[in-house]
This record gives structure tokens, C-alpha cells and sequence, in this order.
């Protein structure tokens, strides 16, 4: 793919990945400046010609994520200002996806929010596994949700045997977990949960067969790690094999969460690079990268050959 046609910029928030997207696609990243003022505020210039081109920019909103979300929206606004024929953003990582509802009075809908937000300068937005499926109806702008699910699973088939188990930590990864099983032909089982606070959950208990398996947890992202490890005690006490493989998407790791996994008999865990490394101290990490995946859909999106589809309402 020539430069010609694209342009494909990198905020800071994850350079490494859009390097590896740039060389998959045989380009190479364009030119810009993203800096802070003394004061703080960004500073942003396109130093590229992006005049009737399609520019792609490269930003996971990961922490932090309101500073990660703004340097995108002026380097989005850069372009636009610049001619660009069509700006697209490239999410590997969607920051916000988990306040898809209010549960609570007083509380805003921040996903929405931030959807609305970034349709003002993008034309169009692909991102990676997002939080729910509801998220892209947020959008009105097309969207695309990648999903790295084949990856993971193509990873984990050479780790799992006759006595695995995929297991989904809540409810809200039961889909996940069967998109894994129709891959690895493998049984499903999932644990009731119930959030007490960000970083505290209960289990309420274990559904489907795991005495004497050995599990598989899969989530599409780990935060705190609170519950993964709810889930992995919850097993251990319905007799599981003791020792656990792990595959998410997004490995935030925020807070104690290496600790917390740690005090399990975690023998691998599976991550994406849609987040830079974060600090994983004694953990068996393993990245499943997604350069792949995302330059295909740069190559779909620059030619016409496969739009995302408009959401309707």
C-alpha cells in the first residue's frame, strides 16, 4: 500500500503498536508534532500532506484516558483542517466503554458521551472488542468492533486438552467465552457475580462443570483483577484443577491487579497489544499482537472494499 492513498499518524499513547501497523501495511508513519506547552496544554501539527487523503490516526483512550481522548480529537481536528479526505481513528483500546448505562440517578452515560464527542472531527471509528456490542449504536458515524478473539483462541490452541474448561468470570463474558468454545470446541461455564465497588466483587456462584478441569477464564479486558480472582477462589472451591490460563483483550492491570492474580496458580496469561505493556512483575504474559488486524482494516477502509456498516436507529 503506497502513501499516496492513507496517512497514518500515531498519538503517544501507543506509538509502538502504530509502527508495527505502518510496517505491516509497508508504509510509514506520518509526521506530526504532539507535545505539552509548560502550562500543560497540548500542542498538536500535522506536518504531513493529508489533503484529499484518507489519514488514520492511531490512539488507544487508555490511561490517562481524558488526556489520551483530547490529543486525539485535536489531532483529528489537525486533519481535518488540513484537507483530509476522511479521518478514521483507530481504537485498539476504548476508554469509557464500561459507563455504558447510568446505574444510578446523577450519573452521566459516559460512553455516549464520549461516542458523540468524537463523531465532531472523525468520520469513522474502529475499535477492538469493545466493552458491549451497545456501544456501537452510541455511535452514529460508521463503526467497526474488531474483534481479536481469533487471535487469542488460535493462541490457546495448542495450551488446551480434553479436560479444559472456557470460563467466563460474569455474566457480561458469556459471549466471549462461547465465540471461544465454537473455536475450540471446548464446554462453557460461567460465575454469577455481583459488584460491590470498583475494585470489590462477590461471587454468587458457578455454573456448568469444572471439578477435576482444568479452566480457561476469558474476559475482554482486566482492570483490577478483582474478578478474575473472585472467579479463580470460586473455582477452586467447585474443585477445579488448580492452575489457571487467563486470555483478555485489553490488559489494563490497574491498581493491585498483578498482586491479585498473582496469588493464584495462574500458569499463562494471553494479552493483546491494544495497550502498552503495563507492569506485570512475576505474571506469565504472553502478547498476541494485532498489527495484523488492524492493518487489514486500514485496507478495507481505504478501498471501499468493505465499509463499516451504518448504525441504524
Amino acid at each position: 500500500m503506497g502513501r499516496a492513498r492513507i496517512a497514518l499518524f500515531a498519538g503517544r499513547a501507543h506509538p509502538d503498536l502504530a509502527a508495527a501497523v505502518a510496517s505491516e501495511l509497508g508504509t510509514e508513519l506520518g509526521k506530526c508534532l504532539v507535545e505539552n506547552f509548560p502550562d500543560d496544554e497540548l500542542q498538536v501539527e500535522i506536518q504531513e500532506e493529508v489533503e484529499n487523503r484518507d489519514a488514520f490516526i492511531l490512539q488507544p483512550t487508555s490511561p490517562p484516558s481524558a488526556g489520551r481522548l483530547l490529543e486525539l480529537m485535536l489531532m483529528a481536528d489537525a486533519c481535518k483542517r488540513a484537507g483530509a479526505l476522511r479521518v478514521t481513528a483507530l481504537v485498539p483500546y476504548f476508554g469509557y466503554a464500561r459507563q455504558d448505562r447510568r446505574t444510578r440517578p446523577g450519573e452521566p452515560v459516559g460512553a455516549r458521551l464520549v461516542a458523540e464527542l468524537m463523531e465532531t472531527r472523525i468520520d469513522r471509528i474502529a475499535a477492538v472488542d469493545l466493552h458491549t456490542p451497545a456501544i456501537e449504536g452510541f455511535f452514529r458515524a460508521p463503526t467497526e468492533n474488531l474483534s481479536a478473539i481469533p487471535l487469542l483462541a488460535e493462541a490457546l490452541r495448542h495450551d488446551v486438552s480434553r479436560s479444559s474448561v472456557l470460563v467466563a468470570p460474569d455474566l457480561g463474558a458469556v459471549k466471549i467465552a462461547r465465540h471461544h468454545a465454537e473455536l475450540l470446541d471446548l464446554p462453557v461455564a460461567h460465575v454469577h457475580k455481583s459488584r460491590l465497588s470498583g475494585s470489590e466483587v462477590r461471587v454468587r456462584g458457578v455454573a456448568g462443570s469444572v471439578e477435576g478441569r482444568s479452566p480457561i477464564l476469558v474476559d475482554d479486558m482486566i482492570s483490577t483483577g478483582a474478578t478474575l480472582a473472585s472467579a479463580m477462589k470460586a473455582l477452586l472451591d467447585k474443585g477445579c484443577v488448580p492452575e489457571f490460563t487467563i486470555a483478555a483483550t485489553h490488559g489494563l492491570l490497574v491498581g493491585d491487579a498483578a498482586r491479585r492474580l498473582a496469588d493464584f496458580p495462574v500458569t499463562r496469561i494471553l494479552l493483546t497489544d491494544s495497550l502498552p505493556p503495563p507492569q506485570f512483575g512475576t505474571l506469565p504474559v504472553r502478547i498476541v499482537g494485532l498489527k495484523g488486524l488492524l492493518a487489514e482494516a486500514i485496507r478495507k477502509l481505504s478501498s471501499g472494499a468493505a465499509q463499516p456498516r451504518p448504525v441504524a436507529f
